[in-house]
Formats: C-alpha cells, sequence, structure tokens
C-alpha cells in the first residue's frame, strides 16, 4: 500500500493515471474536472510520466485524438463534465462504434441552461445510450479505485469499450478526504502490459477504421457493441473481486446497506449514498427497518443484482440527481426493469432531487424514509423544490 493522503477527488484520479502511465492524454480543461488535467499536465512537465500530453482546442477534439490514439494502439486516457461532455457527443458513439478503450473521467456537472457549474448527473445520463461503460463512485477514495478498475474493464478482450468514471463535481472533486493510493508496483501488476487490437500503425496487417456500414452491415456492428455490454456485467464483477484481492477494498456493481430484513429502502448513486448509510444508521436506532443500496455500475445496469437486494421488501424509492421530464429519472426505469415478472414485486416511487448542485440534508432522506412508510404512492417527487 501507498501512504495515506488527503487530496481530493481530481487530484487522486490524476495520481491514478500518474502509476499508470498511459500512452496519450489528451482533454480540454473546464470546470469542474480542471484540476484533474492540470495536475497531471505538471507530471508530464516534470518528466514523472512518459505520456504524450495534448491540450485540444475543444472537447471534440480532445475526445477525437484520443480516439486516433488508441485505434493506433495506445493506452488512452481523458477528461470532462458537463457542457464538455455534451461538446464530445458525436465522439462518444464513435468511440464506442470503433471498440477503443479509452478511459474518461466525468466531473458531474449540471447541463445548461440556466448556466450551473454544480452538480447533478444530467451530463452522464445523457451519454448512456452512447456505448460506454459507467461507473460511479460516492468518494475520493473510490475516484482513485474506480480509475483503476475502469482501465481493466475497459481493455478486457470480452468488451473493449469505452469506459466512463464519474463523481459528483465540487461534492468529489474539490473536497478534501483520506485515501490510501496503491503503490506503483501494484497498480502496473494488476492493469498489465495494454494489448493492441489491430493497430492502425502495424503496417504488416492493414486496418480500416471509420468506413461507412451501409444497413447490410451497421446493425451487426452495434449487434456486437450490446453483446460486449453484456460482457462487461461478469468482467466488471471479477475485475472488482481480483481488486479486492491486491487492495483490500471489497466493491460490488451494487451494495447494499442494512437491506437484508429491511421494509423501506432507498437507491442512490454518487456521494449520496454515504449520506443515506447515516440516515439509516439513525432511524435503524430508532427500530426502522429500512436500508439503502448504492449504484456503482450503471452501464452495463446490474438487473439481476438489483431484483436480489430489492426482493421482498413493502416500497422503495430511487433517487434520481437528473431528469427526464415526463417519464422520470433514468435510474428510476432501470430499478423498474429490475423488477419485471417479480411476484409481489415492491411500490417503486421515483425522487428526483439535488439539480444544480441542490444541497441534500440527511433530514431531506430521513423524509423519504418517512414517506415509504406512510404510502406515498406518487410515482415522481421533486425532493426540495419550491413550487
Amino acid at each position: 500500500m501507498g501512504e495515506k493522503m488527503a487530496v481530493n477527488g481530481d487530484t487522486a484520479i490524476a495520481m491514478a493515471w500518474k502509476q499508470i502511465n498511459p500512452d496519450v492524454v489528451a482533454a480540454y480543461p473546464i470546470t469542474p474536472q480542471t484540476i484533474i488535467v492540470e495536475a497531471f499536465s505538471d507530471y508530464v512537465h516534470d518528466g514523472e510520466v512518459d505520456t504524450e500530453y495534448v491540450c485540444a482546442e475543444s472537447e471534440h477534439s480532445a475526445l477525437s485524438i484520443c480516439v486516433g490514439a488508441s485505434a493506433a494502439g495506445s493506452r488512452v486516457a481523458t477528461a470532462t463534465a458537463s457542457a464538455g461532455l455534451a461538446f464530445m457527443w458525436e465522439m462518444l458513439y464513435i468511440a464506442a462504434s470503433m471498440r477503443t478503450p479509452i478511459v474518461m473521467a466525468i466531473a458531474n456537472r449540471t447541463l445548461s441552461g440556466p448556466i450551473n457549474i454544480h452538480c447533478d448527473h444530467s451530463d452522464a445520463m445523457g451519454a448512456r445510450d452512447s456505448g460506454w461503460v459507467q461507473i460511479f463512485g460516492e468518494n475520493v477514495q473510490e475516484a482513485y479505485d474506480n480509475t483503476l478498475i475502469a482501465f481493466r474493464i475497459a481493455e478486457h478482450m470480452k468488451v473493449r469499450l469505452p469506459t466512463m468514471t464519474c463523481i459528483d463535481g465540487f461534492i468529489i472533486t474539490h473536497a478534501l478526504e483520506r485515501f490510501e493510493p496503491l503503490d506503483v508496483e501494484t497498480v502496473r501488476n494488476f492493469l498489465g502490459p495494454y494489448q493492441a487490437v489491430r493497430p492502425l500503425l502495424d503496417l504488416k496487417n492493414p486496418t480500416t477504421y471509420g468506413p461507412i456500414a451501409m444497413p447490410d452491415y451497421y446493425f451487426e456492428i452495434k449487434y456486437q457493441q450490446a453483446v460486449a455490454m453484456e460482457e462487461a456485467l461478469k468482467v466488471t464483477r471479477d475485475v472488482m473481486a481480483e481488486f479486492a484481492e491486491v487492495s483490500g477494498r471489497k466493491y460490488d456493481l451494487v451494495d447494499g446497506y442494512q437491506v437484508d430484513d429491511a421494509e423501506y429502502v432507498i437507491v442512490a448513486m454518487g456521494s449520496t449514498a454515504g449520506t443515506l448509510r447515516y440516515v439509516v444508521d439513525q432511524m435503524r436506532a430508532d427500530g426502522k427497518k429500512v436500508g439503502t443500496v448504492k449504484v456503482r455500475l450503471f452501464r452495463p445496469f446490474p438487473m439481476e443484482d438489483m431484483a436480489k437486494l430489492l426482493k421482498g421488501k413493502k416500497a422503495v424509492a430511487v433517487m434520481d440527481r437528473a431528469m427526464s421530464p415526463g417519464t422520470g429519472g433514468a435510474l428510476y426505469s432501470d430499478v423498474l426493469q429490475s423488477l419485471v415478472g417479480m411476484d409481489d414485486a415492491p411500490l417503486v416511487i421515483n425522487y428526483v432531487y439535488g439539480l444544480g448542485g441542490r444541497d441534500v440534508m440527511p433530514g431531506q432522506l430521513t423524509g423519504v424514509f418517512e414517506d415509504l412508510i406512510k404510502g406515498n404512492e406518487n410515482r415522481i417527487n421533486y425532493m426540495g423544490v419550491r413550487k
């Protein structure tokens, strides 16, 4: 293990990149992600890594460079947030369709308008169908650990899909927390050497990337992405188990807390999961049978795992830090799909919350549990909004 230290989430990700020493990083700064690429550019300047660092003129260009570098046979990383991720929109799909295993850190920030630089998950939710694996972290330690795990998932021969590691903007990106990095040798042994697949620079075996695909072929290409995404479920579980062996930190696709005998459960992603565990402990002390589930892997969504944790519950609230007007949140929809066909499935309701960085207080989450216990059946609720 490395030395315990106090850093923010952005710095922890930059430190993980430093230990990994990727071949290419191309990025454009955007709040609240900027610290990642600033810190990593210092490592490049000081000769602490061998990485070719490109400060691109835009996020679209940054991901375009990453796609080209990955296709050429390089281990590649980048980072962005909010409008930067939206500006990459076209390239998100191209990166996934070309099966380039890029790892991208997302400092979750709301999308305009109105202009807002604070946290919600609307940026990542907008990218959820682009073919990227998506992992959400709760704290600084997970920001670091998920980065290491993400490279293994993305580069696995049964997956070969780009992967996002998401952390809550300002809440995790800028807050100082204690974390424990691994030593460099452990990290590099865990990742292993990069294995390129049909790299463009292999002149003896010419390969074409990005050709036009007519109707005779396009559907099959997209189907292969779907199969790879399904494979990512098992691969992620296996990689997390291997990571536990080298780090002592055990992760799963979804983590239940006090759910075994719980009657009422709240499901959430990101930093809110930690607050929820505190609330559960307080209510348990008062004799309330409540629990919480944290989603770590969002794409592909671990439906069987979720169904197993929620089976037999009376009611479930799903917390979405993003809005899908007219339908409820994306996480809510995924949880509902997980319960299709279940006998005596619990009532599932949706709470949209924390948009634009609105504070999330323990008392509000206690109120959600109390709503469940009292029998609130409103399908969509807006926690803390002024009406």
